[in-house]
């Protein structure tokens, strides 16, 4: 099943290889260990990298020019808990498999898992704070609906508190604005588009607007939204392979047309690794061995299965 690549290697290649060191960097930073917890307070404030209000606005915009803007939307919120504040450092978005209609969104939790999963190879301490989500109206506030489900699930927060923010577009007959305004502390607005912004924590009987400001700061996650539909294609073989197996890391690959996502399997020896390129319908494996990239003649679609046998291959090899 393994076999040396000729030199006229295919593009994907290419860039794996080229990936090779920034793996091994992203993987080294991974191990950081987290602090431990401080004793939590009532969230005060929050924090958005300008990164992340980048794409809460303009994915916003995006999915209402699609074929189904007419349904609600949303990202799950990763980043650092404080104290007493919040820095929201990731957005994972809902799907393409999203279950969602003019009045719900059911996001794909296999994605939303493996996806966050991902991120917190950056750094161990990112955790899951909230959710923002769409309403086609002009319902700025949470609804009874979200209430009952957000209250239960607070409790498996850090803090025992969840931000949560519904993104409305009610502002009819604003002019397009070449930045964004903050007519209330926990309101942003950029043209007819609204972000409002509250908290709820465990036995509180309703939701309180929390204020919102910016810092400098990448989307960790923005990268994964190129390549999601293989992470919901692959996502419950790929979740399982990381609970069995130790060391495994992903990365965005860029391709001639297309990203990649690219997990890594490392193998007993220092430096060697299986890796394997994903998209929604594609899977190829390749080994790293000694310094040189092979080619693995293995056609399994089941991304953990074509590990395993692989694996087992180069046991039977040893």
């Amino acid at each position: 099943m393994l076999q040396a690549l000729v030199s006229t290697a295919s593009q994907l290649l290419e860039d794996l290889n080229r990936s090779l060191l920034r793996s091994r960097a992203f993987a080294s930073r991974s191990q950081q260990v987290p602090p431990s917890a401080p004793h939590y307070q009532p969230l005060e404030r929050i924090r958005l990298s300008d990164g992340v209000g980048h794409t809460l606005f303009e994915e916003y915009a995006s999915h209402r020019a699609e074929a189904r803007g007419e349904e609600e939307t949303g990202w799950l919120l990763m980043g650092l808990r404080e104290a007493s504040e919040a820095h929201v450092l990731a957005t994972l978005p809902a799907g393409a498999e999203r279950d969602a209609s003019v009045a719900h969104v059911q996001f794909n939790s296999s994605g939303q898992a493996l996806g966050s999963r991902i991120v917190r190879q950056t750094d161990k301490r990112l955790t899951i704070l909230g959710v923002v989500h769409t309403h086609p109206g002009s319902l700025r506030h949470p609804s009874d609906g979200d209430y009952r489900g957000d209250s239960q699930w607070v409790r498996h927060l850090r803090g025992r508190e969840g931000i949560f923010a519904i993104g409305t577009a009610d502002g009819k007959g604003q002019p397009p604005s070449l930045f964004a305004e903050q007519p209330r502390p926990h309101v942003q607005c950029l043209g007819e588009m609204c972000l409002s912004w509250y908290s709820l924590r465990e036995g509180d009987a309703k939701y309180r607007p929390l204020p919102v400001g910016l810092t400098l700061g990448p989307d960790l996650a923005r990268p994964l939204h190129s390549v999601w539909g293989a992470i919901e294609a692959h996502a419950d073989r790929l979740d399982r392979l990381c609970r069995q197996q130790a060391g495994v890391t992903f990365e965005v690959v860029p391709g001639e047309h297309r990203p990649w996502l690219a997990v890594n399997i490392p193998l007993a020896e220092p430096g060697d690794a299986l890796r394997v390129a994903l998209t929604e319908k594609e899977v190829h494996y390749f080994l790293l061995r000694g310094g040189e990239l092979l080619a693995a003649d293995c056609l399994d679609e089941r991304v953990d299965r074509g590990i395993y046998l692989l694996l087992a291959e180069l046991a039977a090899q040893s």
